[in-house]
């Protein structure tokens, strides 16, 4: 019983948070807990709030800002903690369990409830967006392309949330030949408190992730982001190749990559540097959550290596040379620390804030030189590659590295870069899994594991205690729910 008024609180919740963005200033300055002692008058519910474009459009922003608590959060950190190039410099703590694996289904004010948790909140917010558009926008033929575009926005936002989640909970889509192991539930919309649900197989969990892709590409057309803060045709075909990536379907993953980038170049030197150090640039973000009058999870992580550095098995990686180094520091206490979330230009010179990345224009030229390798097209992948390591190293510099691999070990170079490039920014123990490797640590790890076999059912969070109870139909995890 308990567990289930749990999940009616969470339900209540989720309408709570949707309503915020039509209170004083948005949704930015008010608590879901603040909107319990506030009124509003003739918006008592979901179907009412969402009866008009001016609720479609407050119930987007309460939809983005429930994506932003989620990637912001523990989500983001944990396939870097989990993975082999960070050093936690805490004993104690956020992420320490996933970073010792020694995560369990009862941690639910930790990353294994919280990242359910989160994600769900997101799904059900853009759910109620997805439900109740066609109506006003039938409605109202005024303001019909502008609901069509919310529509189209919180399509790509569902199919990040079901990608998301079984990334997080169920092995990589490789695991089996035919992906028919256990992913997470298919939520097309907001299951009742009474409503039990079940896990669908990883491949069912990616065919509607491809589905809600196929609605949003159908809907948008900026084929570049016309503004990075939100979802954009070009962002639709960034996590097509992304998912094509990690299904194996190579030539999608190359296709998607390259519509993704089309025409654009990777930023340079300076302008590379600025998208990090200076919230008000754009470089090559394709698309980045807002943390306006958020307090940034990730910065308060990363910054001053509070609890996360980079280790040698990341350091050791970069020529002396290279231009990301550049985004480490040290303390003067002798701590380095990625400077990924420590910008200096704020807008609104908010100190606490950070804009994680979600999709930007490296990672496209590094699932373009993946795919094109696999699929055997090598000077396809050396064009790509050579464009990451040249941006870092300079053109001289670049000329010896390419030639130092053949075709058949091109792959190495690429994968190195992969990590070197997308540290931080929530990708190494998916990449890790998804190539089959094994887990291996720096020798003088701080974690008490220092090295895990592929395949481990320990690549996994475990499904949550509560959410065991609540639903008796929700199947746990294998080694990690026991």
């Amino acid at each position: 019983m308990k567990e289930r008024i749990k999940r009616i609180q969470r339900i209540t919740r989720q309408i709570v948070c949707l309503f915020l963005p039509l209170i004083g200033g948005g949704v930015a300055g008010v608590s879901c807990s603040d909107f319990l002692e506030v009124e509003v008058k003739g918006r008592a519910t979901i179907p009412n709030f969402l009866s008009d474009p001016e609720g479609l459009r407050a119930g987007l922003v309460g939809a983005y800002n429930a994506m932003y608590d989620y990637y912001d959060g523990e989500f983001m950190k944990y396939p870097d903690v989990a993975g082999n190039m960070v050093s936690m410099r805490v004993t104690s703590g956020s992420m320490t369990n996933q970073y010792n694996y020694s995560s369990n289904q009862t941690q639910e004010t930790e990353a294994v409830g919280h990242i359910w948790t989160n994600i769900y909140d997101a799904q059900c917010n853009v759910n109620n967006i997805i439900q109740y558009a066609p109506d006003v926008i039938s409605g109202n033929p005024a303001k019909a392309d502008d609901c069509r575009r919310y529509l189209g926005e919180a399509y790509l936002l569902r199919a990040m949330c079901h990608f998301d989640q079984c990334r997080t909970y169920a092995q990589p889509y490789n695991y089996t030949a035919d992906a028919a192991h256990l992913g997470v539930p298919i939520l097309w919309k907001t299951p009742g408190a009474d409503q039990n649900v079940s896990r669908s197989t990883v491949k069912q969990v990616y065919d509607a992730v491809l589905q809600d892709l196929g609605r949003a590409s159908e809907i948008l057309t900026d084929d570049v982001a016309q503004d990075f803060r939100y979802a954009s045709l070009q962002a639709v075909r960034c996590m097509y190749s992304r998912v094509y990536l990690y299904m194996e379907d190579w030539q999608h993953a190359l296709e998607y990559a390259q519509l993704a980038i089309g025409s654009q170049q990777l930023a340079q030197a300076g302008d590379y540097l600025d998208m990090y150090r200076d919230l008000t640039k754009q470089g090559e973000a394709i698309f980045r959550l807002s943390g306006y009058k958020m307090n940034g999870s990730l910065k308060s992580f990363y910054d001053q290596g509070s609890s996360a550095s980079p280790a040698d098995t990341l350091l050791s990686l970069y020529d002396a040379d290279d231009l990301r180094l550049q985004l480490v520091s040290t303390t003067d206490g002798g701590v380095r620390y990625t400077t990924k979330y420590s910008a200096k230009v704020v807008p609104e010179n908010d100190a606490k804030r950070d804009d994680p990345f979600v999709f930007r224009l490296s990672e496209e030229y590094l699932n373009a030189a993946e795919a094109a390798w696999q699929l055997g097209k090598y000077s396809v992948a050396r064009q790509y590659i050579r464009a990451i390591v040249e941006r870092a190293v300079g053109s001289t510099k670049a000329d010896a590295v390419m030639d130092a691999y053949s075709d058949a070990t091109l792959i190495d170079l690429i994968r190195r870069e992969r990590v070197k490039e997308l540290c931080f920014e929530g990708h190494n123990l998916w990449d890790i899994t998804r190539w089959k490797q094994d887990l291996v640590r720096e020798a003088n790890t701080t974690s008490t594991v220092r090295r895990i076999d592929y395949p481990s059912d320990l690549f996994v969070l475990p499904i949550p205690q509560t959410e065991l109870f609540a639903n008796e139909n929700m199947q746990p995890n294998p080694t990690v729910n026991n």
